[in-house]
């Protein structure tokens, strides 16, 4: 669904700033856990997952990373331990409920649509049917009692994308260096740099040493 761009930091690696003043023990022990400590399946029933990791790919397609950014197991592990924003739309069903019931709608819809489930369809197909959704278009009996238009802009899309942006690569891919602690962030206005952010197009990343 999100056509992919080119990242105006092509040389730049925010892990570089590991073991730099930029970031702190803590800091450092809580990207280690993001990269190193995926979550396993919990939550979700192995059908469940299947249908989710293709919707998030979908979404946020990867075709470019050798290891892309795990999106599924972090929502899994988010439903599994009842975290939250603490709110939803008065429409919507409590977060573990609506995640499941949309997946199944997902399926459903993939099934009536083309005969087959959703993770098994050409990505056009995919995208045909998200595209339903999002225009309120669903035609699954399923799709009665949520509505799909809510579901996949208010809680697919969001979750997915704030997962995704959670994770170094995509920092990265932004030039996001990373969480403010300890040294901070000042200069805050529109198009203003700290000296050890990251540089745009291809004057590659500040050297660290040189701060």
């Amino acid at each position: 669904m999100v056509e992919r761009f080119r990242s105006l930091y092509p040389h730049y690696d925010v892990l570089a700033k590991r073991n730099t003043p930029s970031w702190n023990d803590q800091t450092r022990a809580v990207i280690d856990v993001r990269l190193g400590a995926v979550p396993p399946r919990r939550f979700f029933t192995e059908a469940e997952w299947t249908t989710l990791v293709a919707l998030c790919d979908r979404v946020i397609p990867q075709p470019e990373r050798a290891e892309p950014v795990p999106i599924t197991p972090w929502i899994d592990a988010r439903l599994q331990e009842g975290h939250g924003s603490g709110t939803r739309f008065a429409d919507l069903p409590p977060g573990p409920e609506a995640w499941r019931h949309g997946l199944a709608a997902i399926d459903a819809e993939a099934i009536l649509r083309f005969g087959q489930r959703f993770h098994r369809l050409a990505a056009a197909e995919q995208d045909l049917i998200l595209t339903a959704i999002d225009a309120g278009k669903g035609r699954a009996e399923a799709w009665s009692s949520l509505p799909g238009r809510k579901f996949f802009r208010h809680l697919v899309l969001i979750t997915v994308a704030e997962i995704y942006y959670a994770h170094p690569a995509a920092w990265s891919e932004i030039g996001f260096g990373g969480p403010a602690s300890p040294r901070g962030y000042l200069r805050l206005g529109m198009d203003r740099h700290d000296p050890w952010e990251a540089a745009e197009e291809d004057r590659g990343p500040v050297d660290e040493a040189r701060r």
